[in-house]
């Protein structure tokens, strides 16, 4: 049976005001940051493809939302495309405990990268990352605990 958010962090934080809201946005904003450091330095940071015009697009394909999963559905433009995590920031910081927040690459080659396409090696990212959940949690609860003096 899955525990809630709260029983995951610990008894703690349900009695500080305002720990549990900055344990969960804290712990979502990791994720994100390992989701993109680990995608720079299994693609990104990798030989190039021959063949292959790298524009940075899935990179810069991350959507979050509290509504509804993001699809597999824009084409890349062929041209170089700057990641900026500022707008899934915003969503993960205007969510609440409680609520879910869907992460997903727009980019509609996004599996092919993570599951391996074409005689191309997997590079799994989203699956390692998404393994590191409980760890991000338990991390981001130490620090707002050290944080609050607790």
């Amino acid at each position: 049976m899955a525990q809630s958010f709260a029983a995951q962090v610990g008894q703690w934080v349900e009695k500080v005001d305002g720990a549990l809201t900055a344990v969960f946005r804290e712990s979502a904003q990791e994720l994100v940051s390992q989701l993109d450091q680990l995608l720079a330095d299994t693609v990104y940071e990798r030989p190039q493809t021959p063949g292959y015009n790298r524009t940075g697009f899935l990179r810069a394909s991350l959507i979050a939302s509290t509504d509804a999963m993001p699809t597999l559905s824009r084409t890349n433009p062929g041209v170089p495309v700057p990641a900026d995590l500022g707008d899934v920031i915003l969503v993960i910081n205007g969510a609440d405990v409680g609520d879910t927040i869907y992460l997903g690459y727009t980019a509609n080659y996004a599996a092919f990268v993570h599951f391996g396409a074409q005689g191309r090696s997997p590079r799994p990212w989203v699956t390692m990352v998404a393994q590191r959940w409980e760890m991000i949690v338990a991390e981001k609860a130490g620090e707002v605990k050290r944080r609050l003096g607790l």
